[in-house]
């Protein structure tokens, strides 16, 4: 006969839901309807889809399967057969190989966690496929302009350092946090790695939330510091403006790598996996191109989108670290967008009124979103203006300088103590 207790044996999650405290529960409910939120903001286009909608899955998903697990399993009780993020984190190296090599039995995901997401090995393929999208030959066009604009959308990263060590956080964490501001998902996975391992997740977490956001986000920050009147200034290319050969921007791609790698070796992967996209672009390797840029790039996407998601379940999200990450990742934007404003407008005096200043908002370097947003909100303004050239110049410049602060906070933070 079956009682309405084998029910609730049968259905572990409605169970677990009422074995844990109010509080958490309602956390729980409230991912899951996040989680279909995201979907459908992705899927209307408001944030970007290809991150958030297998982030919305994973994390409506994960917060509805948790079950109950005999004590004696390294989950003990309760969790989900998705990742055990701190598999591995204690001290006993036996045991740690041995509950290593079980939880990789167990849990589906754990692989992509273990070799791929919690190495930073996905940021790597991510930005090798991203690297195999840019055409450096708009930055060529505009170096100084697309520099200048991109040095100014890191303000966001440098001055939420003092403010993340105002909240008690330590140097390492602080700059970790703080590269939220460069938004660059990569970067940040690979910063927190470096630094502050114990906040990877977290800070995973986060700055991928927040990075979707700022798509919907930044068109009202935009709006509201520059006039319409300025929004509507169409761009000119530059005169004399020479075309660059393939060969010149391989050229100048494979001396840039090395430069750079021989200067910050301990950022070199993400360098090297940036402008080896780059080069394939340039070279001609159709084979080659064809697969970072297809497979490569969007199977990373899709299980970076996924693992983020799965991380998401309610016993990390009401951490009570989570609240200051959340609130310094948001300022940390809110500041990066505003520098770069400043920097659009700084290059529409210098330039003579020949730059649009919403260019600005494309320094900060989450590619191509915000070379798109600037884009769009042009376009509402002026139909006929094109500004997608000189706003992906800035993206790529923002990407190349948030490299170059990875690797600083790297190499100045890396050996000291917490």
């Amino acid at each position: 006969m079956i009682t309405w207790q084998t029910v609730l044996e049968i259905f572990e999650g409605v169970t677990s839901l009422f074995a844990v405290h109010p509080k958490l529960a309602l956390a729980r409910l409230g991912l899951i309807a996040l989680g279909f939120l995201l979907m459908y903001l992705g899927r209307k286009g408001v944030l970007e889809a290809l991150i958030m909608i297998p982030m919305g899955l994973g994390m409506a998903t994960i917060n509805a399967s948790v079950m109950f697990f005999d004590p004696l399993n390294l989950h003990g009780g309760l969790g989900t057969l998705f990742v055990e993020p701190q598999a591995g984190a204690t001290t006993d190296t036996v045991r740690n190989a041995a509950d290593l090599m079980t939880i990789l039995q167990i849990d589906w995901l754990q692989p992509i966690y273990t070799f791929t997401f919690s190495n930073g090995l996905i940021a790597c393929f991510v930005f090798m496929g991203i690297g195999s999208l840019l055409d450096i030959g708009f930055v060529l066009a505009r170096p100084y302009t697309s520099m200048v604009i991109a040095l100014c959308a890191e303000l966001g990263t440098i001055v939420t350092i003092p403010i993340a060590t105002a909240f008690g956080f330590t140097t390492k964490q602080a700059a970790a946090i703080a590269m939220v501001g460069g938004a660059d998902g990569p970067m940040v996975l690979f910063t927190s790695l470096k630094l502050a391992p114990e906040l990877f997740v977290p800070i995973a977490i986060v700055a991928y939330l927040y990075l979707g956001l700022a798509y919907g986000g930044y068109p009202y920050l935009v709006r509201a510091l520059i006039p319409q009147r300025l929004r509507a200034l169409p761009m000119f290319p530059p005169k004399n403006q020479r075309e660059y050969t393939s060969f010149e921007k391989m050229i100048v791609a494979a001396i840039s790598c090395v430069v750079l790698s021989f200067l910050l070796p301990v950022a070199a992967p993400l360098i090297f996996s940036l402008f080896l996209g780059i080069v394939i672009r340039e070279s001609g390797l159709k084979a080659f191109h064809d697969l970072i840029s297809g497979p490569l790039l969007y199977c990373s996407t899709l299980f970076l989108g996924l693992m983020l998601g799965i991380l998401c379940d309610a016993n990390t999200i009401m951490d009570p670290k989570i609240l200051p990450l959340l609130l310094l990742g948001c300022t940390a934007l809110l500041l990066s967008g505003i520098g770069g404003i400043f920097g659009g407008y700084l290059m529409y005096f210098l330039s003579g009124k020949k730059v649009n200043p919403v260019v600005g908002i494309a320094g900060v370097s989450c590619v191509p979103t915000t070379a798109k947003v600037a884009q769009k909100i042009v376009s509402k303004d002026n139909p006929s203006a094109m500004i997608m050239p000189a706003a992906l110049g800035a993206n790529i410049s923002g990407v190349v300088t948030t490299a170059i602060i990875t690797g600083i906070a790297c190499s100045l933070l890396g050996k000291i103590a917490q």
